[in-house]
């Protein structure tokens, strides 16, 4: 089905794009609203920085923006197709639009760091090393 190394498996599968291993963000549930957007500064199987550059990721709004018209127009097709008048159809597309809020988001910031950064076997294998060293740091720092 999904393999690992494509950028499907990443976004579908909340993995990091660089070695597709480690979680892209700390909460798989999209649903804990509070958690909705938490990620890890890196990843903790090989070590890749996520913020690439400072505010990298105020460009995943504008594929929030294409995710959400695509979802609004989606919505209207159904809803016009079961003869609901335009009243309706706003309603039932804000309803849609607010419940699939929290998807979109996490949705939009995988797919936006997928179109910069692809998958790296051997990125992983050189830094994994570095990256296991650095979270025992970061535990060992927060336990003091």
């Amino acid at each position: 089905m999904l393999k690992k190394g494509g950028k499907a498996y990443s976004i579908l599968k909340n993995k990091c794009p660089k070695c597709n291993e480690g979680k892209f963000f700390e909460d798989d549930n999209p649903l804990h609203l509070k958690k909705v957007l938490k990620m890890p500064e890196h990843c903790a199987a090989c070590g890749f920085k996520y913020q690439i550059e400072p505010s990298f990721f105020y460009g995943a709004m504008y594929v929030s923006y294409a995710i959400t018209v695509a979802l609004s127009i989606l919505t209207f097709i159904i809803l016009y197709a079961l003869d609901l008048e335009l009243l309706q159809i706003f309603i039932g597309i804000i309803a849609v639009l607010i419940l699939f809020t929290p998807f979109t988001l996490r949705l939009s910031r995988l797919v936006y760091i997928n179109i910069f950064v692809g998958f790296d076997a051997e990125y992983r294998n050189e830094n994994g090393i570095k990256a296991a060293k650095m979270t025992a740091l970061k535990s060992s720092q927060s336990d003091s």
